[in-house]
């Protein structure tokens, strides 16, 4: 009997990825595969032994999974572990999806009593959010940030931090631009 296992996951051009693996017990022969092409393999305590073109950007760790160096659109697909623990195989199968980071944009609405900001960044994965003025040392989390009129400083700037993963992106927009 083998056991599968399948996990969609995420990651960002320009990013080293490593797929989430979790095995506590000893893997006696390990290979990744990508679309069914060998990327690397491991017997007992070997070195590594990599393969094609994806096997220069590749680091097959000690616990079995296996990190990207530099993750480029052409490494989407769906990749497999298969590991001998010396009783059965073993299947992990992800399937890789690679996606471009993109550039926040900020908007801004004025009312009688408020300034209101917004970022939006379009992504298919939820985004982590921050907002930093630059007359202000704290920074606030959300997609939005509401200043009542009273408070804002034409000289200050407003900059929209997202981040996913490892990767964050930064729009500013001086509020001047804002001010009605």
């Amino acid at each position: 009997i083998a056991h599968i296992y399948c996990n969609d996951v995420v990651g960002i051009v320009g990013e080293n990825f490593t797929f989430p693996v979790e095995i506590d017990q000893r893997m006696v022969e390990i290979v990744w595969k990508k679309n069914k092409d060998k990327v690397a393999e491991r017997e007992g305590e070997n070195e590594p032994t990599y393969f094609g073109l994806l096997g220069y950007r590749s680091l097959l760790m000690e616990h079995g999974s296996l990190t990207i160096v530099n993750l480029e659109k052409d490494d989407a697909g769906t990749y497999e572990l298969q590991y001998w623990d010396s009783e059965k195989d073993h299947y992990l199968n992800f399937v890789l999806v690679v996606l471009d980071f993109p550039d926040p944009k900020i908007s801004c609405n004025t009312s009688d009593s408020e300034l209101t900001l917004n970022c939006i960044a379009h992504f298919q994965e939820s985004l982590n959010y921050t907002w930093k003025l630059s007359n202000d040392p704290h920074s606030y989390p959300g997609q939005e940030l509401s200043i009542p009129l009273e408070n804002v400083d034409i000289t200050t700037k407003a900059t929209c931090i997202i981040k996913f993963s490892q990767t964050e992106r930064s729009s500013e927009i001086s509020l001047i631009q804002c001010h009605p």
